[in-house]
C-alpha cells in the first residue's frame, strides 16, 4: 500500500505569515513617510528621559521649609532644553556657512589633489580618477545639504513642543499605567522595565557625550596645531560622528585626513594628522569608552551594525544616531517577554540578556 507523503501547508500558518509580512511592510512604509515627525518624537522622548530624573531630584529638594514645585522644575528643564537645542542648531548653521565657503573654494583643486593619490598606479589611472571627480557637481551637493540643514530649526521647534507635552503628562503617567493594565503587579513590572530602559539609554548617552566631547576637543587641537582652516568644524564633526558606534570614528578620521590633504597637498602632514587622529580614536574608542560603559551597554557588535544599516536606510543619518538607543530599548523589552527572549539573546553581547533581578532598584 503506497505511503501518502503529501504534506499540505497549514492554512493558518500561511495566513499568519502573510499578515506578519503585510504588517511589517505597512509599518516600514509609515516609518519612511512620517520620518521627520517620528525622528523629532524619538529625539524628544530621549531628551525627556534624560531630564526626567533631574526633575525628580529637583522636586525633592527644599529651600528651608519651601519645597520646589514639580511644575517649576519642569518649566526650568524645558527652558534649558530649548536653550540647548537652539544654541546647538545656531552653532551648526554658523559652522555650516564656513564649511560651504571653504568647500566651494576648494572644489576646484580637490579633484586634482585626490587624483594625485593614485599616481603610483599610473598616469592613465590618475587621469581617469581626475575626470571622474571633475564630473561631480560639488557645488550642487553643497547647496542641497545647506538647504536640508534649514530643517534643523524646524526640528528644534517641534522637539521642544513634544518635550513640553511629555512634561505635562508625566505627572499622570503612573496612574494611567495602573488603570491601563489593571494589575498592580504587572503595572509595577512594566514601570521597572521602563525605568531600566531610561537608565540604560541615559547612561549610554551621558558617557558617549563625555567621550565625544573629549575626542572632538583633542582632534580640534590637532587640526589647530597643523593650521587647518576648518579646525572648529573638524572638531564639531568628530564630536557628532563619535555617536555612531564602530563606523563613526573611522569616517571622522578619514574626513579629517582628506581635508588636510586637500588644503595642504602635503602627504607627510596628511599622514601625520591621520596617524595622530587615528591613535586618539583608537585609544578612546577601545580603552576609555569600554571602561566607562562597563556592562551598561551589553549589545552585540554585529547587531549594532545591522541596526545602523536598517535605521540609516529608513530614517537616513538621524536614524543612525538613534539606532543604538532604539536597540537598547528592544533588548530590555525582549528580555522580559518570554516569546521574544530569543531575540534578546541575539541582540545581547554575551547571549545573556537582562533578567528580572536586573530590574530591582
Amino acid at each position: 500500500m503506497p505511503l501518502n507523503n503529501d504534506r499540505r501547508p497549514d492554512p493558518i500558518r500561511l495566513q499568519t505569515g502573510a499578515l506578519v509580512i503585510i504588517s511589517f511592510a505597512v509599518v516600514l512604509f509609515l516609518l519612511v513617510q512620517a520620518r521627520f515627525l517620528l525622528i523629532s518624537l524619538a529625539t524628544a522622548i530621549i531628551l525627556f528621559s534624560l531630564t526626567s530624573d533631574v526633575i525628580n531630584f529637583i522636586g525633592r529638594q527644599r529651600i528651608g521649609v519651601i519645597r520646589i514645585p514639580n511644575w517649576l522644575a519642569s518649566i526650568a528643564a524645558l527652558a534649558l532644553i530649548a536653550l540647548m537645542l537652539f544654541t546647538a542648531v545656531s552653532i551648526i548653521l554658523a559652522q555650516l556657512n564656513n564649511v560651504i565657503v571653504v568647500a566651494l573654494s576648494y572644489a576646484e583643486r580637490a579633484p586634482a589633489a585626490i587624483a594625485s593619490l593614485f599616481r603610483w598606479v599610473g598616469e592613465d589611472s590618475e587621469a581617469a580618477v581626475l575626470n571622474s571627480l571633475r564630473s561631480i557637481e560639488v557645488s550642487g551637493y553643497v547647496r542641497t545639504a545647506a538647504g536640508q540643514a534649514s530643517n534643523l530649526m524646524q526640528a528644534a521647534v517641534l522637539i521642544t513642543l513634544f518635550v513640553g507635552f511629555l512634561f505635562a503628562e508625566r505627572v499622570w503617567f503612573q496612574t494611567k499605567l495602573h488603570n491601563f493594565i489593571r494589575d498592580t503587579e504587572q503595572a509595577e513590572k512594566v514601570g521597572r522595565i521602563i525605568s531600566s530602559i531610561i537608565h540604560r539609554v541615559n547612561y549610554y548617552l551621558l558617557v558617549k557625550t563625555g567621550v565625544s566631547v573629549a575626542t572632538g576637543l583633542l582632534v580640534y587641537f590637532v587640526a589647530k596645531l597643523f593650521g587647518l582652516d576648518l579646525a572648529v568644524a573638524i572638531g564639531l564633526l568628530t564630536f557628532v560622528l563619535n555617536y555612531l558606534p564602530s563606523v563613526g570614528s573611522i569616517v571622522a578620521t578619514l574626513m579629517v585626513a582628506l581635508m588636510a590633504f586637500v588644503q595642504t597637498g602635503d602627504t607627510t602632514i596628511t599622514a601625520a594628522i591621520f596617524v595622530i587622529c587615528g591613535a586618539l580614536q583608537f585609544a578612546i574608542g577601545n580603552v576609555l569608552d569600554p571602561l566607562l560603559m562597563g556592562r551598561a551597554l551589553r549589545l552585540s557588535s554585529f547587531g549594532i551594525i545591522i541596526s545602523l544599516v536598517f535605521w540609516g536606510a529608513v530614517w537616513g543619518i538621524p536614524g543612525m544616531f538613534l539606532a543604538v538607543p532604539i536597540m537598547v530599548m528592544m533588548l530590555v523589552v525582549c528580555s522580559h517577554v518570554p516569546a521574544l527572549r530569543p531575540v534578546a539573546i541575539l541582540l545581547s553581547r554575551e547571549g545573556l540578556p537582562e533578567t528580572e533581578a536586573d530590574l530591582d532598584p
